[in-house]
């Protein structure tokens, strides 16, 4: 009896010093921590105040502690637009009764570590990107009322672990692409893979044995089979949309079914047995040398309960350290569990680096270069002339949530198709020599910005101007109503336009390496402008990069254009600024026209200032959408030769220049 006696003191003195001792559990900031750096956008800036060296977060925005100030207990951040992913460390904030994050833009899948928050009441992920599957795991939150998963992209099929939530009042699902059967009754048994997630060892009986459920929403999928007679109280609209055999329930056509299974899903019986938590006692008396075992494995736990001890007496008097961990060393590597849907970049060509390098003849033909990325020039053999833009970043400075930014980076440019947008012709991802690279379609002209303000704006006449203008509303008007979900350049200016051997434009996203290289060890504060007298109008104004801002910086393009002044120099300052007195005074209006062009046409002109004030008007609302524009450009601007032989004596010199 003696070393349980032992042992016994030893907990209670353990539990005393943590009792005197008032300190917040160092593995919830982290969790906390590692959710914000898992966030790559937060337009609102709602996660501006969670300081990783802080050891309260119970001030932070968003976050409930409970009244002792001791855990975490709610998360609420809805409605606030963040983009990223939903770090699995929040599985560790195991006391934690409310997890909202409805309508935001989450993407990746939903994390099984979930799972452990065995304390959660509410979880609601609605309204978000959120891919792959339902984790069984989620079965395990055997307290939660309400389960809301709905307007993701979810796919596979409902696991029947749901029936073990018997609390469960609301689940709704809708709007996703989730497969299969409405799981009625199963008798196969749940094996979590990770340790001490362990659902019940009862047989399951999928959501017929939630007896609770009030409200139940799984419209607007692709779901087979029956509706479970359990669930026949429900609304029929509960389950309109699907592909489901009930006759009184409006379903999809059968034409939006057929790439979908029909049978009935079939959820495979799992051989695992359960491991017992107990071991059975034995009647008989233990051996002497059993018993000596045991003696010296007290004295071992016993001294590692005095180091628990002194560590604890050691943190009331100290503040305790926060643990960064998805910051690696050289020497160390990185331990997060980052999880990549396997769907991503399937579609996406993947060059190998030997082959960009042959391309681009050993990396020495550089075309630009900056901070954060350097730009090649290369041709593939037999094929097209490439520019290749590798991320300069060291491998140490590399995270797996910077490896997930740049995959869906990839992916999200990937998905561009159209006349005026840079076409992404893939990827290269190699881990020896460390390399990130993106390969696009080259245009041959160089940049708009370089022919505007570096002694080529002669080769611009007033026509061909006017056609990159067109050029580019098409495709901002693509990027923005034409895609699902829309896309947005990170920073729209001249340098962002491209343009080919005929001078038509092409969009291309170059400043969104920012976004990854910001969140690295190597350049944790901002990029500098290294003394240029001319920055870009995002160096001087820390707007957020959305559809309203790219409206709003299309209005500065098209004076940057027309004027051939950049948008903010030193000097002059802002370019808006200079121009406001002369937009609407039809009188003074020609002043803006750069005096490069020869001629322009007045008609033109007038429209393209009346656009501008449209776009750069400070009140939201009023400004157009990039359809409105489109389509005042094009019924009213004409860019035919004829026009142009019309209103200038000069016109066979521009004609030359312009074909």
């Amino acid at each position: 009896m003696r070393p349980y006696i032992y042992f016994l003191l030893l907990f209670l003195g353990y539990g005393v010093s943590l009792a005197t001792c008032s300190f917040f559990p160092t593995n919830e900031v982290w969790a906390l921590t590692t959710f914000k750096e898992a966030i790559y956008e937060d337009p609102h800036l709602v996660l501006s105040n969670w300081n990783a060296l802080d050891a309260d977060p119970c001030n932070w925005f968003g976050i409930t502690c409970n009244p002792e100030r001791q855990h975490v207990t709610k998360i609420n951040i809805t409605g606030s637009s963040l983009k990223g992913f939903l770090a699995p460390e929040i599985g560790q904030i195991t006391n934690l009764l409310k997890l909202t994050l409805h309508d935001n833009n989450l993407i990746g899948t939903i994390p099984k570590e979930l799972g452990f928050l065995k304390s959660l009441k509410v979880l609601d992920l609605g309204m978000n990107q959120l891919t792959g599957p339902i984790p069984p795991e989620l079965g395990n939150l055997s307290g939660v009322t309400k389960l809301n998963l709905q307007s993701n992209r979810l796919t596979g099929s409902l696991p029947a672990e749901l029936g073990n939530l018997e609390n469960l009042q609301e689940l709704l699902l809708d709007r996703n692409k989730l497969q299969g059967t409405v799981p009625a009754a199963s008798n196969s048994a749940f094996s979590a893979k990770m340790h001490g997630m362990y659902a019940s060892r009862s047989n399951l009986t999928g959501l017929c044995r939630s007896s609770r459920l009030k409200v139940v929403d799984v419209s607007y999928n692709y779901l087979v089979g029956s509706i479970p007679k359990c669930l026949t109280n429900l609304p029929n609209t509960s389950f309109q949309g699907n592909c489901l055999w009930d006759k009184d329930v409006k379903q999809r056509p059968s034409t939006q079914c057929g790439a979908f299974p029909s049978k009935s899903h079939q959820v495979p019986k799992s051989k695992h047995r359960p491991t017992e938590d107990v071991p059975k006692h034995q009647k008989e008396s233990k051996p002497t040398w059993l018993l000596a075992i045991e003696i010296a494995t007290g004295i071992t736990v016993g001294s590692l309960f005095l180091v628990g001890l002194r560590t604890a007496f050691h943190r009331c008097n100290s503040k305790p350290a926060i643990i960064i961990p998805w910051k690696k060393s050289t020497s160390e590597k990185e331990q997060l569990a980052v999880y990549v849907d396997s769907e991503l970049l399937k579609d996406v060509n993947k060059y190998s680096r030997q082959e960009l390098e042959v391309a681009c003849e050993d990396f020495s033909n550089i075309i630009g270069s900056s901070l954060d990325s350097l730009v090649y020039k290369g041709t593939m053999k037999g094929g097209p002339e490439i520019a290749v833009i590798s991320l300069s970043i060291k491998e140490e400075h590399w995270t797996g949530y910077l490896e997930l930014y740049f995959q869906r980076e990839v992916a999200d440019l990937a998905r561009l198709n159209h006349d005026n947008v840079g076409k992404l012709l893939g990827y290269c991802r190699e881990i020896s020599p460390f390399t990130r690279m993106l390969v696009f379609e080259y245009a041959s002209n160089g940049t708009l910005h370089e022919h505007l303000h570096y002694g080529e704006g002669s080769q611009l006449s007033w026509t061909r101007r006017m056609r990159i203008i067109l050029g580019i509303a098409r495709g901002l008007k693509y990027l923005h109503a034409e895609l699902e979900p829309p896309f947005t350049i990170s920073e729209l200016n001249s340098s962002a336009v491209y343009l080919t051997e005929d001078f038509s434009p092409k969009l291309v996203d170059f400043e969104s390496w920012k976004t990854i290289i910001a969140r690295s060890e190597k350049n944790s504060g901002s990029i500098g402008s290294n003394g240029a007298m001319c920055l870009l109008p995002s160096s001087v104004e820390n707007r957020h990069l959305d559809i309203q801002g790219n409206i709003h910086a299309f209005g500065i393009l098209l004076l940057e254009i027309i004027s051939g002044r950049p948008p903010f120099c030193k000097d002059r300052g802002s370019l808006i600024d200079w121009a406001k007195d002369y937009l609407e005074l039809p009188e003074v209006m020609s002043h803006i026209v750069d005096p490069e062009l020869k001629h322009f046409t007045y008609d033109d002109l007038k429209l393209i200032c009346e656009i501008i004030s449209l776009c750069i008007h400070p009140d939201i609302s009023r400004r157009p959408s990039m359809q409105e524009i489109s389509l005042m450009l094009e019924s009213r601007i004409d860019t035919s030769v004829s026009i142009e032989l019309k209103s200038s004596s000069l016109a066979w010199a521009e004609l030359a220049l312009s074909s």
